[in-house]
C-alpha cells in the first residue's frame, strides 16, 4: 500500500508550525534581556530529532508500505498536543523559547496548563513524536524516535529546572508539582 495522499500534507503541515514557532521563538529571543540556556550541548540534537520526526516517519510508511492502524485517533492525539503547545507558548508568554533560554528576570507562570504541569510544552512534544508517525503508520519510527526524544528531554528538563530553581518563587510554587503528568512523579 502507497502512503496515503493525506499524510504527506499532514507533515507539512505541521512543518510549517513549527517554522512558525521557530520565527516567534527567535524574536523573543533577541528580546530576552540575559538568561541562560539549558542544555545547549544537546541542542543541536534535538534539532535533528524534530527534522527526522518529518522525514523519517515518510521514508519508513512509503519504503515498508504499512497501512496507518487508526489515523484519526492519532491526528486527534497530535491535535490535542498542538493544542496544548500553543497552549504552553502562550501561557508563558515573552518567557517561552525554543532554546530553553531562562530569562534571569523570570517570574514564575501559575496560569494554563502550568497549574497543573511543570512542562506541559514537552508533555506535547512527547504527544507529538508518538503521533505524528502513528498517524501515518511509521510505528518503528514513532518508537525510537520517541525513545531517542525522551532521552533528548530528560537532559533538558534536569538542566532546566537547575535554572529555574534559581528563579525566586519557582521552588515553592513548582517544586511538588508532576512535571509531565498530573499526579505523576510529583515530588523530586
Amino acid at each position: 500500500m502507497a502512503v496515503p495522499a493525506w499524510y504527506p500534507l499532514l507533515l507539512a503541515l505541521v512543518g510549517l508550525q513549527r517554522l512558525r514557532e521557530l520565527r516567534l521563538s527567535r524574536r523573543r529571543e533577541r528580546d530576552l534581556a540575559t538568561g541562560r540556556q539549558a542544555a545547549a550541548a544537546t541542542y543541536p540534537l534535538m534539532v535533528a530529532l524534530h527534522v527526522a520526526l518529518f522525514a523519517a516517519p515518510l521514508l519508513e510508511a512509503a519504503t515498508l508500505r504499512r497501512r496507518p492502524r487508526a489515523p484519526l485517533l492519532w491526528v486527534g492525539v497530535l491535535g490535542g498536543a498542538t493544542a496544548l503547545r500553543w497552549w504552553s507558548i502562550r501561557s508563558l508568554g515573552a518567557a517561552w523559547n525554543v532554546r530553553a533560554i531562562v530569562p534571569s528576570n523570570l517570574r514564575p507562570v501559575t496560569g494554563g496548563p502550568y497549574r497543573l504541569v511543570r512542562h506541559p510544552n514537552y508533555l506535547a512534544v512527547a504527544l507529538e513524536f508518538l503521533a505524528l508517525p502513528m498517524a501515518g503508520g511509521a510505528w518503528v519510527s514513532a518508537l525510537v524516535l520517541s525513545a531517542l526524544n525522551g532521552v533528548v528531554l530528560w537532559d533538558r528538563i534536569r538542566q532546566e529546572e537547575e535554572l529555574l530553581g534559581r528563579v525566586p518563587g519557582y521552588e515553592e510554587t513548582f517544586g511538588r508539582r508532576a512535571r509531565l503528568i498530573p499526579g505523576i512523579f510529583s515530588a523530586r
